[in-house]
């Protein structure tokens, strides 16, 4: 059976940078389950998966138009120092904004805190290594709620 729109592939991955770290991988975990075509996965993943069948080995170059889109600068900000209270703040911590994002801090003056508001991986050519373990059709209930339910998805 081929990964096409509907379909719930269960995969493991390893992703990793252009210098080779690994930034994520699935080894030591349950494979990731997803319903294909509902946008569960970044473009370039789905596209690369469409039409390949259970027991393929592939390698995927995503550049980021197809991943996580490329860096804005429009949201790298600065903000007080104030704005954090009391809270020790430090470069790589992730805070959730009024509006529902999420920002990583970047740099800590005296007076104001760098904070991005990208993706941390936005701007970033991604390298997959992944391997398909299971293809089967996704459920009715699936189907409409556009994701995963039971092994490997949720239950309600």
């Amino acid at each position: 059976m081929q990964i096409t729109k509907n379909k719930v592939a269960a995969i493991h991955y390893t992703l990793r940078d252009e210098e080779g770290t690994i930034i994520d991988s699935s080894e030591g975990r349950d494979p990731l389950h997803y319903l294909h075509g509902a946008g569960n996965l970044i473009p370039g993943m789905e596209e690369g998966l469409e039409g390949k069948s259970q027991g393929e080995k592939l390698n995927l170059k995503i550049q980021p138009e197809k991943g996580y889109g490329e860096k804005d600068e429009n949201l790298v900000q600065q903000v007080p120092r104030s704005a954090f209270g009391e809270q020790e703040v430090k470069p790589g911590m992730r805070f959730s904004t009024n509006q529902g994002g999420v920002v990583t801090v970047t740099d800590v003056g005296l007076d104001s805190v760098t904070v991005d508001g990208n993706h941390p991986l936005a701007g970033v050519p991604l390298n997959f290594d992944v391997e398909i373990v299971e293809v089967r059709n996704a459920t009715d209930e699936e189907i409409s709620h556009g994701h995963v339910h039971g092994h490997g998805g949720h239950h309600h």
